[in-house]
């Protein structure tokens, strides 16, 4: 059995199959079950936008945390 490759509260970043989604991040809400061809999906949201969006596993890339510098 296949697993997600992401976790809830996991911030990403969507490449978008229509113009209409804001870059930057998003965070995954929910995950969702595994398609007919065997890709799983996603309820992302972006902080900009009042609703959720449904991504494909396909669609989205793991981002890292901003890293803080050490003071000296």
């Amino acid at each position: 059995m296949d697993a997600h490759k992401f976790r809830i509260g996991q911030p990403v970043t969507y490449r978008s199959r229509g113009a209409d989604a804001p870059p930057g991040l998003y965070v995954i809400i929910a995950l969702l079950p595994q398609r007919e061809d065997g890709e799983f999906e996603y309820r992302i949201k972006h902080s900009d936008e009042d609703h959720q969006r449904i991504a494909k596993e396909s669609e989205l890339k793991a981002t890292r945390p901003p890293r803080i510098a050490a003071r000296r």
